[in-house]
């Protein structure tokens, strides 16, 4: 099962198995510390800024079993512990929610840092509450702070993403927030405004990061025969960085 060939599977698999986009071993970005970060494939949203295009059909990437992931990660907890950890990226890796509780449980009797790197756009399945009890950090993807806008970003409504959010703060989870500041998509005044006072409003928020769109991953959806989705668009640069965190009120 290690390789890209479709094959059945079962619900019980789901537990043990996991489709695996990708693998970096010496994360510096993805939380604190250094960080192995598994990056799932799939993805349900359809962002048009998205510059891992290739993680959004499940149907590629390759099967891992737990216990190949775990013993790798193992080779490397002299590196990523104690400051550091492990982060499952995506694509969506609460779309893989039953292998993620599998991990996480037998990271946690490691007493290594797990953080998951979401968009939070999922219902809150027991599976999804059970998780988040093994989860040191979530790093969370606010899409856009205004709900239609954030549709024609997207695909979807913030309405999940904003209830996840919430869910987190009443939990005590605590939360790296992040947006992609896209020119003329997510840099308007009162949108940043909103997201200020939508981020005062929780009360586990550690961190928040300003993402600068760039477009170095558009020769992904070249590359997949799909059109680009902001081919007229600039890349952010330090000034709009700098004058979105003002308005926020970060350094």
């Amino acid at each position: 099962m290690e390789n890209n060939q479709t094959i059945e599977y079962n619900e019980k698999d789901l537990r043990y198995y996991a489709k695996v986009h990708s693998i970096e071993t010496f994360g510096a970005v993805d939380g604190p510390g250094i960080r192995f970060v598994l990056f799932l494939q799939g993805c349900h949203l359809q962002c048009k800024y998205c510059h891992n295009r290739d993680t959004w059909d499940m149907k590629e990437g390759t099967y891992k079993s737990l216990e190949d992931i775990y013993k790798k990660i193992l080779n490397y907890k002299n590196y990523i512990t104690p400051n550091g950890g492990v982060t499952v990226s995506g694509g969506e890796p609460l779309l893989q929610v039953k292998f993620l509780i599998e991990l996480f449980t037998k990271l946690k009797k490691k007493k290594i840092h797990t953080c998951i790197d979401t968009s939070g756009m999922v219902a809150l399945t027991d599976d999804i509450k059970h998780l988040l009890t093994l989860t040191d950090l979530v790093l969370l993807d606010i899409k856009h702070i205004d709900s239609e806008k954030c549709k024609d970003l997207v695909g979807f409504d913030n309405k999940l993403e904003l209830e996840f959010a919430r869910y987190l703060s009443d939990n005590n989870i605590p939360i790296w927030i992040r947006q992609v500041l896209v020119p003329g998509y997510t840099d308007d005044e009162q949108d940043l405004r909103k997201l200020k006072e939508f981020i005062s409003s929780l009360n586990t928020v550690q961190k928040v990061e300003i993402l600068p769109y760039h477009s170095l991953g558009k020769y992904k959806w070249t590359k997949l025969g799909l059109k680009y989705g902001l081919e007229n668009t600039r890349d952010a640069t330090s000034e709009d960085v700098k004058r979105a965190k003002a308005i926020l009120g970060i350094s």
